[in-house]
């Protein structure tokens, strides 16, 4: 068997794990090849390739990224890209493509499975919101990174008498935020799914102030919305990817300034970005990586095309691809009442 490799979207710890795992897999069990193409999408349309074997995977599980590099390329907007992908994987031998990617990389395999194309998916976002599986590797390290953030922006809160803003990733989905905000403590959080008010989070910070507490900690997804003013989230790009996304930041410097207009406390805001993506992975994220990449090559040994593998409970399952198409898996309101439990 002769399997071909991609790793699509944005870079999130794991990817590695995924790769390594697919290569001793393949080479181990089955006595096949890997061979990886570069940049995503956009390595099958140029041809840009290269021989994965059990040498090239050495000593790459701890490292963040992807040896593999990726890109947001979308064939489906090049001209003839399906064609030119069924060419490049029949001229290179390839008899299943393994596909990683979130919902933008898997919505383009679910319509080359469909035109007949030999394919499996592995689901990958550090924002957890892919539906079909429990959790995505990567959610796990931008959560301890988030999570170690607030611990740090406690201190400094706590030193200055200061309300701290911290704007973390999620551009539909809030789990960052939910999560990284209950375990660091936050006395607030805004998450898309559950807009509030100013006037709310103000609120917050009163009443911390009028029990001797001088200092907050307000934890904010980059697409949360304002529901006093119906206030859009942060654009800082109209300029959009192949996929239709805008680039999100800047609600954490907006309710910041209006925070600090609105009750005179001095407020400041950090925002996380791109570190949340970076460096080594968390043991669970390589662990669970390496159980998709193994499960990966066994589904499309027996010919499982079209579907992906999953996590569901303790178990490593497969599911249709068109399972996490469609709609995200957003924070539900039982978990948002239990982060309200802790809001101030």
């Amino acid at each position: 068997m002769r399997v071909g490799l991609l790793t699509g979207g944005g870079d999130c710890p794991g990817l590695n794990a995924v790769i390594r795992a697919v290569v001793h897999r393949t080479i181990k069990a089955y006595g096949g090849s890997v061979i990886g193409f570069r940049h995503g999408w956009r390595g099958l349309l140029q041809s840009e390739v290269e021989e994965l074997d059990l040498k090239k995977v050495s000593g790459i599980l701890p490292r963040g990224g992807t040896i593999l590099g990726t890109s947001r390329t979308n064939p489906y907007k090049e001209p003839e890209g399906e064609a030119r992908i069924r060419l490049e994987l029949k001229g290179r031998g390839v008899d299943a493509l393994i596909v990683v990617g979130g919902e933008d990389t898997l919505g383009v395999a679910a319509k080359l499975h469909e035109a007949g194309v030999a394919l499996v998916g592995v689901p990958k976002t550090i924002d957890n919101d892919v539906n079909g599986t429990d959790y995505t590797f990567g959610f796990d390290t931008a959560l301890s990174i988030a999570t170690e953030a607030i611990d740090r922006l406690h201190t400094t809160a706590e030193s200055h008498d200061r309300v701290m803003v911290v704007e973390v990733m999620g551009r539909h989905a809030g789990w960052i935020a939910l999560e990284a905000g209950v375990a660091g403590g936050a006395d607030m959080i805004l998450i898309p799914e559950y807009p509030v008010s100013v006037d709310e989070v103000c609120g917050v910070v009163r009443r911390r102030h009028d029990r001797g507490k001088n200092f907050s900690i307000i934890v904010v997804a980059e697409g949360a919305r304002l529901s006093d003013d119906g206030a859009p989230v942060q654009v800082q790009s109209e300029r959009k990817d192949a996929f239709g996304h805008v680039r999100l930041g800047g609600i954490g410097a907006t309710l910041a300034e209006r925070i600090e207009e609105r009750t005179g406390y001095e407020s400041r805001y950090s925002v996380l970005g791109h570190i949340q993506r970076g460096g080594t992975p968390t043991a669970f994220d390589r662990f669970l990586a390496s159980r998709f990449g193994v499960a990966a090559v066994d589904l499309a040994n027996r010919g499982g095309f079209g579907r992906m593998v999953a996590l569901r409970g303790a178990s490593i399952v497969d599911a249709p691809l068109r399972e996490a198409l469609g709609s995200l898996k957003t924070v539900n309101e039982e978990s948002y009442n239990l982060a309200r439990v802790f809001f101030s």
